[in-house]
């Protein structure tokens, strides 16, 4: 027992005498660029002042910044014509070359670190809606076998360590394979996934609040079509969390 606590003990002590050597070897750098910075996952100053981070004001329902404060549960013209079938969505930035380095060193280029990176940023955007539950937009079984993960899946896993809510990163599953959605008009977009989700048996999601956990909001497409199965699964409510958000204007 007493060996047992001096090893706990020792190991933080080894890690930070080993750690300036780890440095030197192969320093930190910048996850948006590569460049070298002072510490893990921290941006360099170009990167960081290219950042567009979003916030209040925007929709309440789908997060659409907003030149100014229109007031407590405004909604822009689109969701007030046609409401997304999601309770609200939040994206940490503007989707533009930063945001997309990150996501993509993530989904392609195994970078799999940058998950909690993402997550902590998320965290901060956090809806408050009570004991959610998190789920993550599911990846079809051949594509999580040919990438070997789901970025999805390990933003969630970090953000409820960060929040102390409960991940079921198998509730929702892609039960039909679609082609890739890039370069696709919002309603192709929206008739490639259509049925596309269903609940996972055995996991019961009624009544509750969902925190439904993405990498990139573009259309909403994806999004919609996870939100109504999680409904007709019996969630109570779907709130889309995302790392970045392409916005309507493109800009960033």
């Amino acid at each position: 027992m007493m060996s047992r606590l001096l090893l706990h003990k020792s190991v933080p002590l080894l890690k930070a005498a080993l750690r300036p050597l780890a440095d030197y070897a192969l320093p930190p750098r910048c996850p948006g660029c590569g460049e070298i910075v002072d510490a893990d996952h921290a941006f360099c100053l170009a990167c960081w002042s290219g950042m567009r981070f979003l916030g209040e004001p925007c929709c309440a329902r789908c997060g659409l910044p907003f030149e100014y404060d229109r007031g407590d549960g405004a909604e822009c013209g689109a969701c007030l014509a046609d409401p997304p079938p999601y309770d609200s969505a939040r994206a940490v930035l503007a989707y533009g070359d930063v945001a997309r380095a990150v996501a993509l060193r993530l989904k392609y280029g195994r970078r799999i670190g940058l998950s909690r990176l993402i997550a902590k940023q998320m965290a901060r955007q956090v809806p408050a809606i009570g004991n959610a539950v998190i789920v993550p937009v599911p990846l079809h079984r051949w594509r999580l076998w040919w990438r070997g993960f789901n970025q999805s899946a390990l933003i969630a896993r970090h953000l409820a360590r960060l929040t102390g809510l409960r991940a079921d990163n198998h509730a929702l599953l892609r039960i039909r394979r679609t082609q890739p959605l890039r370069g696709m008009t919002p309603k192709a977009r929206a008739r490639a996934v259509r049925g596309a989700f269903a609940l996972s048996p055995g996991h019961e999601l009624k009544g509750c609040a969902v925190l439904l956990i993405d990498d990139v909001h573009t259309s909403g497409a994806t999004a919609a079509a996870c939100a109504r199965a999680l409904k007709r699964g019996g969630a109570a409510s779907v709130h889309l969390l995302c790392w970045a958000r392409v916005l309507p204007d493109g800009g960033d």
